[in-house]
């Protein structure tokens, strides 16, 4: 590439896919100068990974949490490429299997509590009007069978996910082809309404089954929820993974620049020129837009390459899902009583999932400080919060100053001076928001009383520049040509795009590398780990 640019690779956006590119394209090829620029004052991206303050054998994740390793390649191979690299054993990315659903949980739907295991065995409990093909059967049975329906033999438990994939891809119901209808047109013709009600309520998640693209969202859930998922989460956060890889790629010589956002670039002879909202400029021979879909909508209006119909098409194939989560830390597990240590508990109120959130060892905590994952919704339920919140958009570029409302911030437990709490506290919960998770908490749990949280933390991430916690390809949608078009949206311009936005893996760290990995190898020949 010419010497005359600043850079030879200019990858914008510090998530995963942007340090995953940044290093395979420095380990391929040592001469060419790459540099990673990120808007905000870290890396990560929607990996958020926070020691709370007093509770250094905890680490809550504000943003993604978990891996499914069976059924997600690419980050499994990455984490044993990464871990056979590591300097020592403090180096090194550690997992632990992570519980979801236990049969003691509960389940608080309708104003009734309920144990998971009663879904089987008390049946005549669970407050919906359930058909009797429906009766007994658990949440996940219910749309599990439902898709077994729509794409008769995609729940075998033989077949891979590339099988289950080209099924739904290629499948029709009742003579339209899967990918012209939605995930809830479609279920709601084989599910009763009370059914499709409850699969909601206690499944935890409105989007998951709402009406996105039919042929994506089925293989979606049965890899998420459907065939025996056993998921694994990480001792020291998930955000070891690119903080590893930033590592890895200063290492290997490139740079990588926090608190440059990106407001437009353009293509000026052989070079792409971007302007960042300093007011600085960088010259490069290609640029790499490791970004979800909002973060891209920002920078339409001032970038006329991103400007071309059909490059917004591209970009408009999917659409941002809100996703909000609050923890709370408290001196003692006291939900303990309420026969419940792991896994979550599931509602139909706004706070919708409760985490029992483990030790980095992967243990529950059964005496001490401990946390919750208090609140993890998504949906409607996300406007539940907005009264309690500042409004979306403050934040961005740099964490949120709480002076700067007119909020009452959760004031908490006094503290030494505690390098954990600096990480902690940029992302500050409003008193308002957390007296109303604590209210919900106890109703949930039957309980009069549940002591005041220590501390309490929050993310929304509906907030600039993600747009939403996860993407969903669009209805009518051709994903398995979009995600291969954008790539490089533009033929000749060497502006390439990648990150979980537009991959068969949405929502995950998987989807994230696949993505880079499929530009990576048609773009620049370097094949996947």
């Amino acid at each position: 590439m010419s010497s005359h640019h600043d850079v030879d690779i200019a990858i914008i956006g510090a998530g995963v896919s942007g340090v995953y590119a940044a290093w395979r394209l420095l380990t391929e090829d040592a001469s060419r100068r790459v540099a990673v620029f990120e808007g905000s004052d870290r890396v990560g991206g929607r990996l958020l990974s926070v020691t709370p303050p007093h509770i250094p054998y905890m680490v809550a994740e504000l943003g993604g949490m978990r891996i499914l390793p069976t059924v997600q390649p690419r980050i499994a191979r990455l984490l044993d490429v990464l871990n056979d690299g590591a300097a020592n054993d403090d180096d090194r990315i550690e997992t632990y299997p992570f519980p979801v659903d236990q049969l003691q949980n509960i389940a608080y739907l309708r104003g009734v509590h309920l144990r998971l295991q009663d879904f089987t065995d008390a049946p005549h409990e669970v407050p919906y009007h359930l058909t009797f093909q429906e009766f007994g059967k658990t949440v996940g049975d219910l749309v599990i069978n439902a898709i077994e329906q729509l794409v008769p033999g995609i729940t075998n438990k033989k077949r891979t996910e590339e099988e289950r994939r080209t099924m739904a891809q290629a499948a029709r119901f009742d003579g339209t082809p899967l990918y012209q209808q939605g995930f809830w047109q479609v279920l709601m013709r084989v599910l009763s309404g009370e059914a499709y009600q409850l699969a909601i309520a206690a499944g935890g998640y409105e989007t998951t089954l709402s009406n996105w693209n039919a042929a994506d969202a089925i293989p979606w859930f049965l890899s998420d929820f459907g065939v025996d998922p056993e998921y694994q989460g990480f001792q020291q956060g998930f955000q070891q993974v690119p903080l590893t890889l930033a590592e890895r790629v200063a290492a290997a010589g490139g740079a990588l620049h926090c608190n440059r956002c990106l407001t437009g670039f353009d293509r000026d002879g052989d070079a792409i020129t971007l302007r960042f909202q300093d007011g600085g400029t960088v010259t490069a021979g290609a640029a790499i837009l490791a970004m979800p879909r909002r973060s891209l909508d920002l920078l339409v209006p001032h970038s006329p390459i991103l400007q071309d119909p059909d490059t917004t098409q591209l970009i408009a194939s999917v659409t941002p899902r809100p996703l909000f989560k609050l923890f709370t830390t408290y001196l003692e597990p006291w939900w303990l009583p309420a026969g419940v240590k792991k896994g979550r508990t599931t509602t139909d109120l706004p706070i919708r999932q409760t985490y029992y959130w483990p030790r980095i060892n992967g243990k529950p905590a059964r005496k001490g400080r401990a946390m919750l994952m208090a609140s993890y919704d998504d949906g409607l339920n996300i406007g539940f919060w907005d009264g309690f919140r500042p409004k979306r958009g403050q934040i961005w570029c740099g964490p949120l100053d709480p002076s700067s409302t007119t909020l009452d911030w959760f004031e908490p437990t006094r503290r030494e001076a505690d390098p954990a709490s600096i990480a902690w506290d940029q992302y500050q919960a409003p008193a308002a928001m957390v007296a109303e998770v604590q209210r919900q908490l106890a109703e949930i749990h039957g309980l009069q009383y549940v002591p005041d949280p220590e501390e309490a933390s929050f993310k929304d991430w509906g907030d600039d520049p993600f747009g939403g916690g996860w993407n969903s390809w669009n209805i009518g949608v051709k994903s398995w040509e979009v995600k291969e078009a954008i790539l490089q949206p533009v033929s000749a311009v060497p502006v390439y795009v990648c990150g979980e936005a537009y991959s068969d893996a949405q929502g995950w760290v998987e989807g994230a590398l696949q993505t880079a990995d499929l530009m990576l190898e048609k773009h620049f020949g370097i094949e996947p780990l």
